[in-house]
């Protein structure tokens, strides 16, 4: 299955609000809540993608002519490429009726470690998210990352008890999901952590533990001062703060002040091999994509997983050689401008 064949399929069984587009680059969706749109104005997506269309790469074809080595080593686990599916929820709200989230982490943790890669899967309300999706990546032999909502400590233990005995390599959080119109006054309750808060949970989790919904050096600092192994640069795709910066703007800045203590990753906007490279070139250790695995999984299921992923690898490897850049240390951010 070709990935125009995915796209095509998509566009058969996607809800009302998802165009599947050709370039999922926020402007079909706007501001479209429930819907894969950005939150106010809507603009925050689209500002995402655009600034990293505005970062050109550098060519350098003078130097040895080998393979190029795309493989990650993460927390002890080796990847393929240094691509994550990020974590997405509420799927009949907000891209249709074909799958519920128990079916879509279903598919996507096993399509995912299948293509070399792992899958965050998302959490929600109802317990029985977060029961299918650890299940699907103890199948897997713990290739897959648990993400859970920011609830409160007594939620956050059962959950973290049941990731526990999934096996996986690591746990997140999207820490930002406090900002999701969804999970307002919800029960259990859902929101924002001090630093204090997040070290006990933290110790709670016993593996390398990722907040995900760092946009500042002030908030990459205090997930360090809270013993998080690794954080995600992300807006949440923009569904939790309109009028914020897009995480090409601030990606350099954050690298710079806590890169040396701990693993970086970055999505938002991130749709092709090359804005994978230049991710890289700005200091991430990886990239996490959203909405197009989504399109992905309603368009070909576990095929249309392997379709999108071969792309974005095809796409990196070629950028990577054409920027003399074999292997991942390699990338540098003199390759971008």
């Amino acid at each position: 299955m070709t990935y125009e064949e995915v796209l095509q399929n998509a566009k058969t069984c996607m809800g009302p609000h998802c165009k599947a587009c050709p370039v999922c680059n926020g402007k079909a969706c706007g501001s479209k809540m429930p819907g894969p749109g950005a939150k106010g104005s809507g603009t925050v997506a689209i500002r995402n993608y655009d600034k990293w269309q505005e970062l050109c790469v550098n060519m350098d074809t003078i130097c040895e002519n080998k393979t190029v080595d795309t493989s990650l080593e993460l927390f002890g686990e080796t990847f393929r490429y240094p691509i994550f599916a990020a974590p997405i929820g509420a799927m009949k709200l907000h891209y249709g009726d074909k799958y519920d989230d128990l079916e879509y982490n279903d598919i996507l943790v096993s399509a995912c470690a299948d293509a070399g890669i792992a899958a965050f899967t998302g959490d929600g309300t109802n317990p029985a998210v977060m029961v299918a999706a650890t299940k699907a990546i103890r199948q897997k032999n713990g290739k897959g990352i648990p993400t859970v909502k920011p609830w409160d400590i007594d939620t956050l233990k059962e959950k973290l008890a049941m990731i526990k005995e999934c096996g996986s390599f690591a746990v997140a959080m999207d820490i930002d999901a406090a900002g999701l119109p969804f999970l307002q006054n919800l029960t259990p309750p859902a929101g924002s952590k001090t630093v204090e808060e997040l070290r006990e949970i933290i110790e709670a989790a016993g593996v390398p533990f990722i907040i995900k919904g760092v946009m500042t050096v002030k908030g990459a600092l205090k997930a360090k001062e809270a013993g998080a192994s690794a954080i995600v640069v992300s807006n949440h795709g923009g569904r939790v703060l309109d009028q914020c910066p897009a995480t090409a703007e601030v990606l350099g800045e954050i690298v710079d002040a806590v890169g040396g203590d701990m693993k970086i990753l970055v999505d938002g906007g991130i749709r092709s091999g090359v804005d994978i490279f230049k991710a890289l070139a700005l200091g991430a250790d990886a990239v996490l994509i959203g909405r197009p695995y989504v399109t992905a999984v309603y368009g070909g299921a576990a095929e249309g997983v392997e379709a999108y992923t071969s792309k974005l690898a095809a796409e990196l490897k070629d950028t990577m050689a054409m920027c003399g850049a074999h292997s991942l240390n390699e990338i540098s951010r003199d390759m971008v401008r």
